[in-house]
């Protein structure tokens, strides 16, 4: 009579255990599955997956278009009537909702490789949902809030678009491990078929994108033009108040050659420097003159304008998050600044050599100056002893009244073709980085036309536009782009030409190379299972040979079928049957009794 007696012997698992418990909750072996994954999980792993990559592009957009912080804060504002810096709680959702999806998309690539069921706890799943509605309701509100900055996407993709596409080529190469394990080492149906062709369609698109790429950084270095002049954006907002003595002076001593402001005229006839419609963000109207805190600026007299703090608001709101920085004497003569006028703007540039160009606000209908505002802004040209040319205007006014300001240097903030530049007299541009296409500039600059680019603040930009060879361009962080010297990357046709080339073949390679040692270990596997050694098997041990750790369940219940056959045949005393005995689960050994 012979005696089989079973032993268990479980090895610890601590990895599986961390990904399974972390993804699923299931910290025990036995709660782990090895069965294919149910339809409505992979339904949710197709979630998590799509939730990565709107937050992958929702994290890109916010990335580059910090470039516009202030602009969109600005925007808030004129909205709701408030100021309130709504980047931060933005970049704090995002930062924390991205961690969180990618964590658990690690976790749920880690199940696949490792045969694991895929069982995403309801925990998770609640918190998959709320991050991917919260995107959802952040893309549309930015949407309809700031909707034109959408393109700022497609600007940045001329910078970065080389870099986007190695990092996405790895990406995908990477991956082809798991397609490999997914089509290979399966019996073939429809859904390997579509996958296998899904990928190799991805990877094609890849391989020939740089075709679509327009990058102006990609040239040769000896025609890259002169490094662009910085004007200094309302002075350097990012280290005092906007359009104060100060803010320009801190952009002088940062390198600006030329300065910009914003012009309004006061009800008495008075120049002077502001941004908004009215008083309340960048002074402390509300205190000193409550119940006219909503009026139109300029329906005061330049006395009330000069009585206001114009400082204070920096301090307080901290726009640029600058304010940690500065010493207490800055911060001293920051609180004391005052509503500057154009006057003293303009002397300032004389004194300085330098320019400046005036984005003139005319006062409405009703205002006591609204025929002759034009001679009150020659009068303060006047007084200030600067040229008429080097002063630029961009008058936001009809067609019909630009012939009032015809004394003056006129740019135009829209895009013109050159012919109606022609008619119109205008001697250059000012456009928004959005509507400022290398072709564009091109034209522009064969024909003479000088081109001014707002707002530049980031150093990417600032080097694409370099490399487009705009002349000049306008901007909130002179103390930034200073430390620009040359463009962040320039690269010769060539050269790019052969490092795309060299991308795309070692790509190539590495994945023919990963589905042939895919294919070959399934044929070393099943050689293994072969000349194991066992005395009998069956053609249900011909089948266990083929198959992978990633276990289905009919797998599993062939196994013991295999098992229970090979005790029923009677294996030796010395003989031990083990079922998987390299990741530890339970090996079974059989000793004999004396008949």
């Amino acid at each position: 009579m012979v005696k089989h007696q079973p032993l268990q012997v479980y090895e610890k698992q601590v990895f599986v255990s961390f990904v399974t418990g972390i993804y699923g909750c299931r910290w025990k072996r036995y709660q782990r599955s090895q069965d294919e994954s149910s339809r409505w999980e992979c339904t949710w792993f197709i979630i998590l997956s799509s939730s990565f990559l709107l937050l992958l592009f929702w994290a890109y957009f916010w990335l580059v278009a910090r470039n516009d912080f202030n602009d969109f804060n600005w925007s808030v504002y004129n909205r709701l009537g408030e100021w309130r810096d709504e980047t931060i709680p933005v970049l704090a959702s995002t930062t924390v909702g991205f961690s969180y999806i990618t964590f658990l998309l690690i976790l749920a690539l880690f199940h696949i490789s490792l045969g694991q069921q895929l069982n995403l706890y309801w925990i998770h799943k609640i918190g998959v949902l709320a991050t991917l509605l919260t995107t959802i309701s952040g893309v549309i509100s930015v949407d309809d809030l700031w909707g034109d900055e959408w393109d700022i996407l497609i600007v940045s993709l001329q910078s970065t678009a080389p870099f986007l596409h190695i990092g996405a080529l790895a990406t995908v190469t990477a991956f082809s491990w798991l397609v490999a394990g997914y089509v290979v080492r399966r019996e073939r149906s429809n859904v390997q078929v579509m996958v296998l062709l899904i990928y190799i369609l991805i990877l094609l698109a890849l391989y020939l994108a740089p075709l679509t790429f327009t990058c102006p950084c990609i040239m040769d270095r000896h025609s890259l033009k002169p490094r662009p002049d910085i004007i200094g954006r309302r002075g350097a907002p990012m280290l005092a108040p906007e359009n104060t003595m100060l803010s320009f002076n801190r952009a002088l001593q940062h390198g600006a050659s030329s300065l910009e402001a914003d012009v309004t005229i006061s009800v008495d006839g008075v120049p002077f420097l502001l941004r908004d419609r009215t008083l309340r963000r960048t002074t402390d109207v509300s205190k000193v003159f409550p119940s006219r805190k909503h009026e139109d600026a300029s329906f005061f007299n330049w006395t009330e304008i000069r009585s206001l703090n114009a400082g204070q608001w920096f301090l307080k709101t901290d726009p640029y998050w600058t304010v940690g920085a500065l010493l207490a004497k800055d911060r001293n003569r920051i609180g004391n600044q005052s509503v500057c006028s154009l006057v003293e703007m303009l002397r300032l540039a004389a004194r300085a050599n330098s320019s400046a160009l005036l984005n003139i606000h005319p006062p409405p209908p009703e205002h006591p100056r609204h025929r002759s505002w034009f001679m009150d802004i020659l009068w303060a040209m006047q007084k200030a002893g600067i040229s008429q040319k080097r002063v630029r205007t961009v008058t936001w006014t009809p067609d019909t009244d630009r012939g009032r300001v015809r004394g003056l240097q006129q740019t135009a903030n829209e895009k013109l073709s050159v012919e109606e530049i022609r008619h119109r007299g205008i001697t250059s541009l000012t456009l928004h980085y959005n509507k400022a296409s290398n072709k564009d500039i091109q034209e522009y600059l064969a024909n003479n036309v000088s081109v001014t680019v707002f707002p530049v603040n980031a150093p990417w930009l600032y080097s694409s536009l370099w490399c487009s060879g705009v002349p000049s361009v306008s901007s909130d962080a002179p103390q930034v782009l200073r430390k620009v010297p040359y463009p962040i990357w320039l690269m010769s046709q060539n050269a790019y030409n052969f490092i795309w080339m060299t991308s795309d073949l070692v790509s190539l390679a590495i994945v023919i190379g990963i589905f042939c040692f895919q294919k070959v270990g399934m044929r070393v596997c099943f050689d293994r299972w072969r000349m194991s050694g066992m005395q009998n098997y069956n053609p249900e041990q011909i089948m266990l040979s083929a198959v992978t750790r990633r276990c289905s369940r009919d797998v599993n219940i062939m196994k013991e079928k295999l098992i229970f056959s090979e005790l029923n045949n009677g294996l030796s005393s010395t003989e031990e049957l083990s079922l998987y005995p390299e990741n530890g689960y339970v090996r079974y050994s059989h000793g004999g009794l004396n008949h």
